[in-house]
C-alpha cells in the first residue's frame, strides 16, 4: 500500500507528492507515521466512552489544518514520534488491555494506507474492539474504500454548510467533499448498533462544532443531516470552542453564545431529532 505514497492523493486537495522520497504536500507528512500519544479517553460522547474510556491514538500532521485548531501543536507543530505499522498494531493490542472499549483513531486520513495495514495486522493478533476512524470530514471516497470492512465507526466533523466558511481551513470545496465522504462512511457501516450496555459498536456520529457568529451556518448542517439521514445516525452538536490565540478573523476571537447554542439545540428538536 506504500505506493499509494509516490503519487499522494490520498485526501482532497490532490498534491501528488511523492512522499517516499521526502517530498512534502500540504499536511506535511511523510511516509512514516507519527503519533503525538495515545490513552484511555473519558471525554468523548458517552456512548463510545462508557465508564471505560475510548483507546485514542491522537496523528500527527493534518491535512485541513483549521485556524482555530485546539490540537494545534499536533496539527500544526506536529509534535510526535515515528512509528511502524507493527507498533502501531502493538498499541491498539495494548490500549486493548487497558479496558479500552474500541479504538479511536484519530486526524488519521493522510495515513490511511499504513493505518489499515496496522488494523490487519491488530485484528490477526487477537484485537476485537470496534475501530473509530475520527476525522476531519475532509477525506477523498476512494481513500475510505480502502478502509471497508476494517472501520466499525466512524466520527467525522461536519465543519461548513457555506463553502465561504472554508477559509478557516484554507479550502473552498468542503460541503460537497464532506457529504460524499459521509455517504460512503454510512454506506459502510449502515445503521447504529449498540451492544448490551449501549455502547455503540457499529455506525456514524457526526460532529459539529459550532463557531461564534456562524450559527445560521450550524442549523443548515443539522438540518442537511437529518434530512438525509434521520435518526440513523448520531449528530453530536458541540459547544466547547475554545479562543487558544488570537485569530485573524474577529468573529472567531468570540466564545460561541450560550443563548445561540440553546437556539441551535431546539431548533435540532423542533426539527425531530
Amino acid at each position: 500500500m506504500e505506493e499509494l505514497f509516490n503519487k499522494c492523493e490520498l485526501c482532497p486537495r490532490k498534491c501528488m507528492v511523492n512522499r517516499n522520497i521526502g517530498e512534502i504536500g500540504y499536511c506535511r507528512a511523510s511516509n512514516k507515521m507519527k503519533i503525538g500519544g495515545y490513552h484511555l479517553h473519558m471525554w468523548e460522547e458517552p456512548v463510545i466512552t462508557g465508564d471505560k474510556g475510548s483507546g485514542t491514538i491522537f496523528f500527527s500532521y493534518c491535512n485541513l489544518r483549521c485556524i482555530y485548531c485546539q490540537n494545534y501543536d499536533i496539527s500544526f507543530n506536529c509534535i510526535g514520534e515515528e512509528i511502524t505499522v507493527n507498533r502501531l498494531a502493538d498499541i491498539m493490542i495494548e490500549l486493548q488491555d487497558m479496558g479500552a472499549l474500541n479504538i479511536n483513531l484519530v486526524t488519521p486520513s493522510h495515513y490511511i494506507p499504513l493505518i489499515r495495514d496496522s488494523i490487519i495486522i491488530a485484528k490477526d493478533s487477537g484485537l476485537t474492539i470496534p475501530i473509530i476512524y475520527n476525522t476531519s470530514g475532509y477525506d477523498r471516497v476512494e481513500s475510505l474504500k480502502l478502509l471497508e470492512g476494517l472501520i466499525d465507526i466512524y466520527l467525522p466533523d461536519f465543519k461548513y454548510y457555506n463553502d465561504k466558511l472554508g477559509k478557516y481551513s484554507n479550502i473552498s470545496n468542503y460541503f460537497e467533499t464532506a457529504s460524499l465522504a459521509l455517504k460512503e462512511m454510512y454506506r459502510q457501516v449502515g445503521k447504529l448498533r449498540y451492544n448490551k450496555d449501549g455502547i455503540l459498536v457499529k455506525g456514524m456520529i457526526v460532529r459539529h462544532l459550532v463557531l461564534p457568529n456562524n450559527y445560521d451556518d450550524s442549523k443548515k448542517i443539522i438540518k442537511y443531516l437529518y434530512d438525509y439521514y434521520k435518526d440513523n445516525i448520531i449528530i453530536s452538536i458541540m459547544n466547547q470552542y475554545t479562543i487558544i490565540r488570537k485569530l485573524e478573523y474577529s468573529e472567531l476571537n468570540d466564545k460561541v453564545d450560550e443563548k445561540e447554542y440553546d437556539e441551535i439545540i431546539n431548533y435540532a428538536y423542533d426539527l425531530g431529532i
